[in-house]
Order: structure tokens, then C-alpha cells, then sequence
């Protein structure tokens, strides 16, 4: 059988499907992780799983993290959101503007039944007890940080030098990919959804399993 692709007006929505079928993991909510590296193709991602969702709520841990606490945000994290979640309320937490280098106003993130947590370190050890799935953008970091550093341009130079290095020792330390229900591959037309590590398979999968590399899309 060939390998499932997802795309806005196909399978995507067999996926948002299968999400809302699964059992809820954080309270009523079913909080779903989209991690990998940095300009891997996640927050566009998550955006269009969320459009197939019916609008579901989307945190971006850019809004989480800071110049101080690239990473040293888990804590502050549960506090703030996993925590009222869990308890079936919505969460208000204080997004970071990094031009300002400030916490902006609080803003709402409603215990919806799906909730998508996107962003690097979305599927660190200390979230995944309360992921319903994790996936994992499947982009070589090399490739992905070169896509960042075209996006965000000249003028973020040195923030990616200190950024590559931080997320190096990151994932070193507390990896996600191991851990992925699924990784997520994009193609010239939508995505290319593979079983990750941790997936089981089973007859009611739609995407199927593979033996070595995922090809070319």
C-alpha cells in the first residue's frame, strides 16, 4: 500500500478526525505536539491541521520562550497552561514579543477538545504525559536552520548563532524524535505522514508502515 499524503483538502482531514477520536490526555483536551527543528515547516503546519480542525486553538511556544529562557520555559509552561487545562478551564498565559523583549498582554486559550502545542521542545519529557500525539516534522536540521536563517534574514544572524547552539545541546539532552507517534514530511503538494518510532500498527491506520529512509516525496 502506498504511503498516505496529506494534503489541506484531503487526508489532513482524516487526520483531524482520527485526532478528535482520540482519548483526552490533559483534562477534556486532547493536546496534540508538533515539534522539530527550528524553520522545519512546523507553525505552517500546525495552521493548516488547525483550519481542519475547525479553527482549534494553536500555541506557539515562540510565544513561550524568551532571549533568557530559550528553553528553561517548562515550569512556567505547566503552571500557566498545562495546569488550568488539565483542570478543564481555560488557560491565560503572557506571550513574549521579541522585539520588545517584554511579556505582552495576557491572552485566552480555551480547553477546546483538540489543542495543538507548536513549536521546539513541544514533545520534551516533561510534556509528553499530557500529549495525546506527538508529531515530528521531518526535516534534517541543517536543512531547516538554513530555511530559518533565509526567513528571518541578515539581521537575526547572531540570534541563530546562539539559537543552533541552544537547540543542539537541547535535543542532545531531552530528544522528541525517538518519542513520535508519527513524523510529518513536506512535499512539492502537501505532507507525507509516516509512522513514527513509537506507532503501533494496527487496522484501523491509514498510513502505512515502511521499511528503511522515507523516499523523495
Amino acid at each position: 500500500m502506498p504511503t498516505s499524503h496529506l494534503t489541506p483538502g484531503n487526508l489532513i482531514h482524516e487526520l483531524a478526525s482520527r485526532l478528535r477520536r482520540l482519548p483526552p490526555s490533559c483534562g477534556p483536551v486532547r493536546l496534540i505536539g508538533v515539534d522539530g527543528h527550528a524553520g522545519s515547516g512546523k507553525t505552517t503546519f500546525a495552521g493548516e491541521l488547525a483550519a481542519a480542525l475547525g479553527g482549534a486553538p494553536v500555541l506557539h511556544l515562540d510565544d513561550i520562550a524568551t532571549h533568557e529562557e530559550l528553553f528553561d520555559w517548562t515550569l512556567r509552561l505547566l503552571r500557566e497552561v498545562i495546569e488550568p487545562l488539565g483542570r478543564g478551564e481555560a488557560a491565560r498565559y503572557h506571550p513574549y514579543d521579541w522585539t520588545a523583549r517584554e511579556f505582552g498582554p495576557a491572552r485566552e486559550l480555551p480547553a477546546a477538545p483538540v489543542v495543538l502545542l507548536e513549536g521546539v521542545g513541544a514533545g520534551r519529557r516533561l510534556l509528553r504525559p499530557w500529549l495525546a500525539l506527538l508529531l515530528w516534522m521531518e526535516l534534517p536540521h541543517e536543512e531547516a536552520w538554513a530555511r530559518g536563517r533565509r526567513r528571518d534574514g541578515e539581521a537575526q544572524s547572531d540570534f541563530w548563532a546562539g539559537w543552533v547552539h541552544a537547540e543542539r545541546r537541547h535535543f542532545a539532552e531531552d530528544p522528541t524524535r525517538p518519542f513520535a507517534d508519527h513524523v510529518v514530511r513536506q512535499c512539492p503538494e502537501g505532507y507525507e505522514v509516516l509512522p513514527g518510532p513509537v506507532e503501533t500498527s494496527g487496522p484501523d491506520q491509514f498510513i502505512t508502515h515502511r521499511d528503511g529512509p522515507p523516499a523523495v516525496c
